[in-house]
């Protein structure tokens, strides 16, 4: 099962136990608990510092250690226990926090109140202000950030309207989405069932993003 991005907080997980059919109710609800607690964190970050930013204003090393604790929360998730959820929501939400502590020692800006953003499906970030002022105050800090002001929402919204009125006129009639690569590492991992350090046997992702036949 591919892994849910860090910076995609708005989209709830759920806890599955190996066994489904060995999960009481209690299990469940205890295992939904830890994982709604450590979205909430992931929330804050996100809501402080921007979408999937906050892991690019640290140093490598510690950027390192952040993404191999994601991938085992996200492996405790889908092949955990409950107690291999307990364990690792709570060094998620430690990890989530020592990139916050990093960040701010730094000297790092946190994301300007003037800019809203939102993960969108293929890894871009929109960043959305109230006016091409305002778009001074984005900071893609090597992300793919695509910036909206208001009223390019609402042309966009009018656009829409018309590409409804066309759908109920031709039916069938489909929109086709353009896709762009995203730039966070866990994206490649496409599950988390291995060890975090045991040799990969599907196609080989390069550091550039890319795939090794």
């Amino acid at each position: 099962m591919k892994t849910r991005r860090p910076d995609q907080a708005e989209a709830q997980q759920v806890f599955r136990a190996p066994s489904p059919r060995a999960m009481s109710y209690g299990t469940y609800i205890a295992g939904q608990a830890h994982i709604d607690t450590t979205d909430q964190v992931a929330a804050e970050m996100e809501a402080k510092w921007g979408c999937g930013r906050l892991r690019l204003l640290v140093t490598a090393e510690l950027a390192e250690k952040f993404d191999r604790q994601r991938y085992l929360w996200n492996q405790a998730i889908w092949h955990g226990d409950l107690e291999a959820v307990r364990v690792q929501a709570t060094r998620m939400i430690a990890a989530w926090r020592a990139l916050d502590r990093a960040a701010t020692t730094a000297g790092a800006s946190p994301l300007s109140p003037k800019v809203w953003e939102m993960t969108l499906a293929d890894g871009t970030v929109m960043a959305l202000v109230q006016n091409n002022t305002d778009a001074n105050a984005v900071v893609a800090q090597g992300r793919q950030v695509a910036v909206y002001s208001l009223d390019e929402i609402a042309r966009m919204l009018e656009d829409y309207r018309r590409v409804t009125e066309a759908k109920l006129t031709w039916p069938g009639a489909t929109v086709t989405a353009i896709r762009r690569p995203g730039s966070d590492p866990l994206d490649a991992v496409m599950d988390t069932e291995r060890g975090l350090d045991e040799l990969m046997d599907d196609d080989m992702p390069s550091f550039g993003g890319g795939v090794k036949a």
